[in-house]
């Protein structure tokens, strides 16, 4: 009898864990369908956010140009690494209708302040503190660079580090 009560057991314990692994997928594929994961040629969604500067900055004030739209942390090694490339190529096309907007992801603007001191950045650097961009542009791994063509559509989407020749070649094909 102690042997059937061991199997009953784990029977009704094996049983609730599917049960819970059961509700945890459905609960995630429905979860997924109220997010809407951007593609390529899909429209960027419009935000506001406020810069360093205390500047509005709102991607519709960019149509009719290009954006490199890039979500970052200072925490974040490939971050570090490409944002002196991004710095560099800024300068290069800023008089050519192409812009950069870095939007770091819920950090204190005295450490974002420091980072782009460190870093020489000019480019106008926002601070997403409620993560409503972030979300709205479904940003999963930092950095996420999107960039954006002169209609407001998404033309690239790179999750990853990018190096400054692919960082320039993305840069031209959204020079409007």
């Amino acid at each position: 009898m102690a042997k059937s009560a061991k199997k009953n057991k784990r029977l009704v314990i094996r049983t609730i864990t599917l049960a819970v692994l059961a509700i945890a997928i459905i609960f995630s594929i429905a979860s997924k369908d109220k997010v809407k994961v951007l593609a390529v040629g899909d429209q960027a969604p419009d935000f506001e956010l406020i810069d360093l500067e205390g500047n509005k900055q709102r991607l519709s004030d960019y149509k009719g140009q290009g954006v490199l739209l890039n979500f970052w942390g200072t925490w974040c090694p490939p971050c570090k690494k490409e944002f002196p490339y991004i710095e560099n190529q800024y300068k290069d096309f800023k008089d050519q209708g192409v812009h950069v907007l870095a939007v770091n992801i819920k950090e204190s603007k005295l450490k974002v302040e420091a980072f782009r001191d460190q870093y020489g950045l000019t480019f106008p650097i926002a601070i997403d503190k409620d993560e409503s961009v972030k979300e709205a542009y479904n940003v999963v791994p930092l950095p996420t660079t999107f960039f954006i063509n002169k209609e407001g559509e998404i033309e690239q989407i790179i999750t990853r580090e990018m190096s400054e020749a692919e960082i320039k070649s993305l840069m031209e094909s959204i020079q409007p």
